[in-house]
């Protein structure tokens, strides 16, 4: 996913942005320090400012806060188009609130490798599976950005070109790149303060002002794929398990033993796959899905008495690897 978690669609003109002739492969030292370098800008920096995100031709825009007190994190997301959504996250804890219907969601997030919801971060380990090559200069937002692209070592994943801001490592913009070099996803900053005064009352605040709200509070257990009867045969090229929960299908007055949800969410360092396993109810009728919008690919299929989805920011091959993989074991 880029720029944003779950996601922040935030951009720019997707229509046929190509990816530049040449680029200069960066030593290893040199693309570890960078790498290294974003994935700390993006979890302890100060920002804040307007992102905008572009997929399949369509455009959205919000307005973020990031702020990183002590060893606590503060992060806050406005939609500014479309229905109207807020999302604050302190720690792990994210509220979700829909002002028009007065519902607020709170829950505690899928741990992903701490990963912010406000821009992308890339752990250094992505380099087993991608290549950092240069590609010069740029100006995002007013500031001054080195280019890089990460070009795939395999057909499983997408290459991504991002633009690091050259004073702090903030990411301003990334990328998601397809066959034929075509941008199938866009995320930047369309202006940003970076550095800025933490404001944690801006986060903390709002959440406490919830009288007139439905509070929806999704009942979420850690758990492991294996305990729950399932397993992955084989592991897909350069995906490490980051972190498994059971819920109800329902988000709200779900009484004990309904029907629940188990989800494992798959990283390799840059970009994540999460595959969610639910029972085949009669009151919940699907069909067989293969969809793909924008950069975010969608598989689902019935397997015996449960229904089978995948979805990442990946080619539909990979997701189908991962429900190949996948073994009912009781």
């Amino acid at each position: 996913m880029s720029l944003f978690i779950g996601r922040w669609r935030p951009v720019l003109t997707l229509a046929s942005l190509l990816l530049p002739l040449t680029a200069l492969a960066t030593e290893p030292a040199d693309a570890r320090a960078w790498l290294a370098r974003i994935h700390a800008a993006a979890n302890e920096r100060n920002y804040q400012g307007t992102m905008v995100f572009s997929a399949g031709g369509v455009l959205s825009s919000s307005r973020v806060s990031h702020f990183f007190v002590g060893e606590q994190t503060f992060e806050r997301v406005e939609a500014l188009d479309g229905r109207q959504q807020r999302v604050y996250r302190v720690g792990d804890a994210v509220h979700t609130l829909w002002p028009q219907t007065r519902i607020a969601v709170v829950e505690k997030r899928l741990a992903v490798g701490g990963r912010p919801l406000v821009t992308q971060t890339v752990e250094p380990r992505a380099l087993e599976q991608y290549e950092l090559l240069r590609e010069g200069s740029e100006r995002v937002a007013g500031r001054e950005a080195q280019v890089f692209l990460l070009q795939p070592r395999d057909e499983m994943r997408y290459a991504q070109r991002l633009w690091a801001d050259k004073a702090t490592g903030l990411l301003l913009r990334a990328d998601v790149i397809g066959p034929q070099r075509v941008v199938l996803e866009s995320s930047a900053f369309s202006e940003v303060e970076v550095g800025v005064k933490p404001q944690p009352e801006t986060v903390t605040q709002p959440i406490k002002k919830l009288d007139g709200y439905r509070v929806v509070r999704p009942l979420q257990q850690p758990t492991q794929l294996a305990a729950e009867g399932w397993t992955l045969e084989r592991l897909v090229a350069g995906f490490k398990l980051a972190g498994c929960t059971r819920r109800p299908l329902a988000t709200a007055d779900t009484a004990a033993g309904d029907a629940q949800v188990l989800q494992a969410v798959f990283s390799d360092g840059l970009t994540h796959v999460s595959l969610f396993i639910e029972p085949a109810e009669p009151r919940r009728e699907f069909a067989n899905l293969s969809a793909q919008i924008g950069a975010t690919s969608t598989l689902r299929q019935r397997r015996g008495d449960h229904w089978i989805t995948v979805m990442g920011d990946v080619p539909a091959a990979t997701l189908k690897a991962f429900a190949d993989a996948l073994d009912r074991r009781r």
